[in-house]
């Protein structure tokens, strides 16, 4: 039986590709991707772009702290905050990072480790104080971060490798596919695969071109999928607060109950 609690999904980051911090994105924020979720008292976080700066300050408040960190993938802009995740300096706490789609013979530890070196920052990893783990995997496996919570993995796109989760708890479900490409450069019986009847859905709002589609793409999946609440994230960085007012509004139009997140939000499953 799982332990109590609910299931929360708050927002510390939803932009896609760079921080676009300024008066014209205060509303929904300008840090990149960060997604705090609590399965009743386990802690786990997707992607770590400049939001993780801020849960690092709040979580160090609450040491000590065990938490699993997944990636969709080892790109600079999901890995950048790292060096500023300031629970992850305190001796107290204990974090895995979990991670995938790396050249051959590198794993999760050499991506961070690269980061955290120079030329490109100049404290090393090995400083930091808590209790790290690194953990590799094939997208397709099932995950178990602790004994009641699950994570299902698939490869969500041909061209740009990136994961697809889905978070399962307490009867509970969250598919996290904030790369979500449909049409010919995605797969989409791998999307539909973790969003099947999941009850919330996130994914990507940024546009694409060709025949990559967008938010109303992934908005058609979720409908296949029948997919209880879906959440638009991973926001363009030149989308201001009123390009971002007109997409919730399309959205709310096209599938009612869509939500744009914004940073600092809480939803609860």
């Amino acid at each position: 039986m799982a332990a109590g609690g609910s299931l929360t999904v708050k927002f510390w980051g939803v932009r896609g590709g760079i921080a676009c911090p300024g008066p014209e994105t205060v509303r929904y924020g300008g840090n990149t991707a960060c997604i705090e979720m609590r399965c009743g008292d386990n802690v786990l976080i997707f992607d770590a772009g400049t939001g993780i700066r801020a849960l690092g300050g709040a979580l160090i408040q609450q040491s000590p702290v065990s938490a699993d960190i997944f990636f969709s993938r080892t790109g600079f802009e999901r890995i950048c905050g790292i060096p500023f995740f300031a629970a992850g300096y305190h001796p107290a706490n204990a974090f895995r990072f979990w991670g995938d789609h790396l050249p051959e013979g590198m794993g999760v530890r050499d991506a961070l480790t690269g980061l955290m070196s120079d030329p490109v920052f100049p404290v090393p990893i090995s400083i930091m104080g808590a209790n790290l783990e690194f953990r590799d995997f094939d997208a397709g496996e099932v995950l178990e971060p602790s004994n009641d919570v699950k994570v299902r993995t698939v490869e969500l796109n041909r061209d740009t490798a990136v994961t697809g989760f889905r978070i399962e708890w307490a009867g509970k479900s969250v598919a996290y596919v904030s790369d979500l490409v449909p049409g010919a450069g995605g797969d989409e019986p791998a999307a539909l695969e973790v969003l099947d009847g999941a009850d919330m859905a996130i994914l990507n709002t940024a546009r694409h071109t060709g025949d990559c589609g967008d938010w109303r793409d992934g908005l058609r999946l979720c409908e296949t999928a029948s997919v209880g609440v879906c959440v638009l994230f991973h926001h363009d960085p030149d989308d201001n607060d009123d390009a971002l007012d007109r997409i919730a509004k399309e959205a709310q139009a096209t599938r009612p109950g869509t939500i744009v997140a914004r940073e600092g939000s809480t939803l609860e499953v």
